[in-house]
């Protein structure tokens, strides 16, 4: 049995804020709600909750419509954990969280010692009994939200909402609450349903996202199905990039700035820089070059390299390759065509073989052109070299010939910098 929302409209007055809402949370379930500010999550648990009532659809519990549910029925299974919580009355915590209780007992009716015991447990399970005699409003932000969660378990619900619960705390309170909600799902069997404004919290904690754009439902789902970098660029509009972390595994989002490219100050012309790259050896310097404000383009890559993904992320343009493939006379001359636009051509450390001489064709053509020619030398070129010494000796016929050698980015900046007279 579970929580079902099933095809809801909400509207405030004539404005239609939820349109066609459809989803379902089991028992044990941590659901995350996401989306941009205006994009409907605050609503939906309005709705949820009953503040709002549908105009179209039905939202069920166990198979019962809620909207019929008797006020304390409805507290008796439903908690929810506002986004702000205004007490100004030096109250207790123990006396906020007996407030819980109010669903269970009859008209007049006081707490007895089982309501106290369950106030208890509740404030231990948040990690806030030590401040049952404290006032609520001498307590930090974090510590007030322990009570507030500890106030809707004392109803006992089974449904739990929250409304970003970790907003304005620091990374203590933000992680100490979502391992509590991550508890509540596995040993109560909660269904938690919370916004959720960092999308990085998100992933590492809940089992399903629904990710809400205009009112819509856009992606709903696990966190690798709805925390994509072109789901997360569509409703936000923002360019990010997105991986999964080597230890836990679970999603992670960082930004990926396209700042405005830069402009030589005395003929007003975009700086452009070309990278002769492959393997993953561009893909720290494309980060760090679109960072400070150049164009970047770059080749010969093969399709599904780290290099091309993250050429791929910061629209990069890019020449690519079949994998495992030697560069065709199509790329080359692709390749050869982004490097004789560019201003400056950086040759990374990549590795040499026979499929991927052409490359150093370009580096070759460079100095011909007369353009900036970096190359890099962080590893000696003969342990990148697997054509019987045929590279070395291109290589070092480059260095000759006027190109200079670099062993690090800051090195590349250092050049840029010179190159177009910043």
């Amino acid at each position: 049995m579970s929580l079902e929302i099933k095809d809801v409209d909400a509207h405030y007055g004539s404005t239609k804020i939820l349109d066609s809402i459809d989803f379902s949370a089991s028992h044990g379930e941590l659901m995350g709600i996401i989306g941009p500010n205006g994009s409907g999550k605050t609503t939906l648990l309005r709705t949820i909750s009953r503040i709002l009532k549908p105009k179209v659809g039905t939202i069920l519990l166990e198979g019962r419509d809620v909207q019929g549910m008797k006020d304390k029925e409805f507290s008796r299974n439903f908690a929810s954990v506002p986004q702000d919580t205004a007490i100004n009355f030096d109250f207790s915590a123990l006396d906020i969280v007996l407030i819980g209780r109010n669903p269970h007992l009859g008209r007049l009716e006081l707490e007895s010692e089982k309501d106290i015991e369950i106030a208890r447990r509740s404030m231990e399970l948040t990690n806030c009994w030590r401040l049952a005699e404290r006032p609520i409003t001498e307590l930090s932000g974090g510590e007030r939200q322990l009570v507030i969660i500890a106030r809707a378990l004392t109803q006992e619900p089974k449904v739990l909402l929250l409304d970003e619960p970790t907003s304005h705390l620091d990374i203590k309170y933000q992680i100490e609450i979502m391992e509590l909600l991550k508890r509540l799902t596995a040993e109560e069997k909660l269904i938690v349903i919370a916004v959720i404004h960092d999308l990085n919290l998100a992933a590492r904690y809940c089992d399903r996202l629904v990710l809400l754009h205009n009112g819509k439902i856009i992606a709903l789902g696990t966190q690798t199905q709805v925390l994509t970098a072109e789901n997360i660029k569509n409703t936000f509009g923002a360019a990010v990039i997105v991986k999964k972390h080597a230890l836990t595994n679970q999603c992670y989002v960082s930004p990926s700035p396209v700042p405005s490219p830069l402009k030589h100050q005395a003929k007003n012309e975009v700086l452009v820089i070309h990278l002769i790259c492959g393997g993953g050896e561009g893909a720290s310097l494309m980060h760090v070059l679109a960072a400070k404000g150049y164009r970047v383009t770059a080749g010969v890559v093969n399709l599904l390299d780290t290099d091309y993904e993250v050429a791929k992320l910061l629209n990069i343009p890019v020449v690519t390759e079949a994998p495992f493939s030697p560069i065709t006379q199509e790329a080359f001359q692709a390749h050869l065509t982004l490097a004789d636009k560019a201003n400056m051509v950086v040759l990374c450390n990549i590795p040499f073989g026979a499929g991927n001489l052409k490359n150093l064709e370009v580096a070759e053509a460079a100095l011909k052109r007369k353009k900036a020619l970096v190359v890099f030398e962080a590893t000696n070129i003969e342990k990148r070299d697997f054509t019987n010494g045929e590279a070395t000796k291109r290589f070092i016929a480059l260095k000759a010939k006027g190109a200079l050698t670099v062993k690090n980015e800051e090195e590349v900046l250092k050049i840029a910098r010179q190159v177009f007279k910043e």
